[in-house]
């Protein structure tokens, strides 16, 4: 980094940790810039033939919804059969807060370096080129993952409406394509309608499965005869490897901050980002703890995986039936995210970025069909939805949604905090302890 530049970001730095600052990101940084230089900064330009920045705040609270409320939620009830009600209710609260907090210290590092189109931009900022290639390979890795995760319950939920009519690499193939076609939509914004629907059926997909097992006498797993266990425990004792892998579970169905990024890049005003993701962070864990606490009560341990098929196979095929749009719709999300971090890494200094010419749409579709295919791939060679999730948390969400904040913040604001009092020095302890949880659910979860 250039003398001058470092010297812009640490002049700067002194301000968030007055005692009357807040210090996730101090105040709000866009306010000392003209904003048609920091416009000037932005990946995307408003004078381009393709408009990208077109999201208002209102509907980043619809996108957003979608993009939390996705795979991640299927898996959660599994999760408190290892650790039981309490410890599992206070980790979706726990895990949602924190995370949510991190998402703005992500975003205001981002709206201090608008031409940031992801984290690994963001990185690269910090840690120059080599810290910029780890965090893309990473990066890369977490999004198909995630879009393989999405393939798997597409592919359960085609199994679970066919009576297994197929093979299940036929249908994760079907989902495949399902979700190139969705996440071919070029911009966030023209992506919001489906993912309303797409809200609504994993909302209505919920609400049968709660229903249906509070109606029955029994869960569908349990033996259909005889006494049996339910399994409800309200505080779990599970061994180490089954213990981390429910930690990671609920942990990565709220790590939305990575994902958060480029769809802000998107926005009009991205410095109004605020009024969408915290409200939403209320809303996401309100969900999550009712769902899975309902489902865990009358459950137990006897909770399928993903959680839809908990309430018999009728109430399962109703389930999956209401909820199979949102799945395409949610992998398509994970997919797009992928895919336009590789379009913008080759396409941005092309004079066709923003063009509608046919080398702009043969690049951006190409990336859409690689992701997919590998996500595919991924997702038939782990076939197993809980551990895919987990492994997704601990090995790629752990470090770009807890350790890498961390690190942005001490970046910006360690240094001075520590000459700013017993407030300055407990923040830049609590950021030193976020990197240590990351650090821990890395290896643990590994």
């Amino acid at each position: 980094m250039a003398s001058s530049e470092k010297k812009s970001i640490m002049g700067h730095v002194a301000e968030p940790v007055d005692a009357n600052t807040n210090l996730s990101s101090g105040p709000n940084s866009l306010d000392h810039e003209p904003s048609s230089a920091l416009d000037d900064q932005e990946v995307f330009k408003s004078d381009g033939k393709v408009a990208f920045r077109t999201i208002t705040w209102q509907r980043l609270i619809i996108i957003l919804l979608k993009v939390q409320i996705a795979t991640g939620v299927l898996g959660i009830p599994g999760a408190m059969g290892s650790l039981g009600a309490v410890p599992g209710a206070l980790l979706i609260v726990g895990w949602q807060a924190l995370n949510t907090y991190t998402a703005c210290v992500l975003i205001d590092f981002r709206n201090k370096h608008p031409s940031c189109h992801t984290i690994v931009d963001m990185c690269g900022v910090m840690w120059g080129r080599i810290g910029r290639e780890i965090t893309g390979i990473i990066f890369v890795i977490a999004f198909v993952l995630c879009s393989g995760s999405g393939m798997l319950a597409i592919s359960v939920a085609l199994n679970a409406l066919s009576t297994h009519g197929a093979c299940s690499v036929w249908f994760g193939f079907v989902a495949m394509i399902l979700v190139t076609m969705y996440s071919s939509i070029r911009t966030w914004n023209r992506m919001t309608w489906p993912m309303t629907v797409g809200f609504i059926c994993v909302m209505g997909g919920i609400l049968a499965v709660v229903i249906g097992v509070a109606v029955r006498d029994r869960p569908a797993a349990a033996p259909a005869t005889g006494p049996f266990d339910l399994g409800f425990r309200v505080v779990g004792h599970p061994e180490f490897a089954a213990g981390i892998t429910a930690t990671a579970t609920i942990f990565v169905s709220s790590a939305g901050g990575p994902g958060y990024i480029p769809i802000v890049a998107e926005m009009r005003r991205p410095q109004d980002y605020r009024k969408a993701v915290i409200p939403v962070g209320f809303i996401v864990a309100a969900v999550y703890l009712s769902m899975s606490m309902v489902v865990y009560y009358y459950c137990g341990v006897w909770i399928a995986t993903p959680s839809l098929g908990s309430a018999g196979p009728h109430v399962k095929k109703i389930a999956y039936g209401i909820a199979l749009p949102s799945l395409v719709v949610s992998a398509g999300i994970f997919n797009h995210t992928a895919a336009k971090y590789a379009f913008v890494r080759l396409m941005r200094r092309s004079k066709h970025f923003q063009r509608n010419s046919w080398q702009h749409w043969s690049v951006w579709l190409s990336a859409n069909l690689v992701v997919a295919a590998l996500a595919f791939i991924l997702a038939e060679a782990i076939p197993v939805f809980n551990y895919m999730l987990a492994l997704t948390g601990a090995v790629c969400f752990a470090p770009m949604s807890l350790m890498f904040p961390a690190c942005m913040w001490i970046y910006q604001y360690g240094a001075p905090s520590l000459t700013k009092g017993w407030k300055g020095k407990l923040a830049y302890g609590f950021h030193l302890l976020i990197l240590a949880v990351g650090t821990f659910l890395l290896v643990g979860g590994m």
